[in-house]
């Protein structure tokens, strides 16, 4: 029996047919608004904990600039990822929090237990395509500012758990890490503009769910 493309199921729409990589054709899909959380955590040593608590570092405040440098990673990501496209972000949201030994992280309460930076980036826009990879890179820029501010004290600083935890716009829907929302609170998504659910049933999927059955 021979299987044709539409009844293989999902695949790589970066991919053609003959394995080559190509940017997706988004001019006929009508524009949306998107909207993306992602999540990230640095894990430090006790001294670098101290010299960003005491605001000592001798390159300046390390959370602010962190914080700075997401945003910009977040504008600059089709210049970093060569498959996306470039979009018109309407809003770039970083927090940076410096969380001490034996606390839960404000964002990711599963995170192991240290001395952490935690990041969570909010990305929004209203276009054809969705901003998770802005919002993955705006984490990542913050998360590596740290790293570069803080090198001379520590060199074995990690960086863990980088992920998109809430999307939603286009054709999918909404889709939230179970773990996340349950820990963020039902209370929350209204008033910071969140869409918790669209009426319909909540589909698992890989730990997530999407408001959207069979997607």
């Amino acid at each position: 029996m021979t299987t044709t493309a539409s009844q293989a199921g999902p695949r790589l729409t970066h991919v053609r047919p003959n394995g080559e990589a190509h940017m997706v054709d988004v001019g006929a899909k009508p524009p949306t608004k998107r909207t993306a959380i992602a999540i990230a955590h640095v894990r430090v040593s006790p001294e670098v904990y101290q010299q960003i608590e005491e605001n000592s570092n001798k390159k300046g405040d390390v959370l602010g600039i962190a914080r700075t440098a997401g945003i910009m990673a977040a504008k600059r990501t089709s210049d970093l990822i060569p498959l996306c496209h470039p979009l018109a972000i309407s809003k770039a949201e970083v927090d940076v929090y410096l969380v001490p030994p034996k606390h839960q992280s404000p964002i990711w309460p599963h995170a192991p237990q240290g001395r952490l930076v935690a990041i969570q980036a909010r990305v929004e826009c209203v276009g054809p395509t969705g901003v998770e990879m802005e919002a993955l890179v705006a984490v990542q820029g913050a998360a590596l500012t740290v790293v570069d501010m803080c090198k001379a004290l520590d060199k074995r600083m990690s960086i863990d758990g980088a992920r998109v935890v809430y999307k939603a716009g286009g054709r999918s829907g909404v889709s939230v890490d179970i773990k996340w929302k349950n820990e963020v609170g039902k209370e929350k998504f209204g008033p910071e503009g969140l869409i918790e659910g669209l009426g319909g049933g909540e589909l698992l999927v890989r730990g997530r769910y999407n408001e959207k059955a069979g997607r």
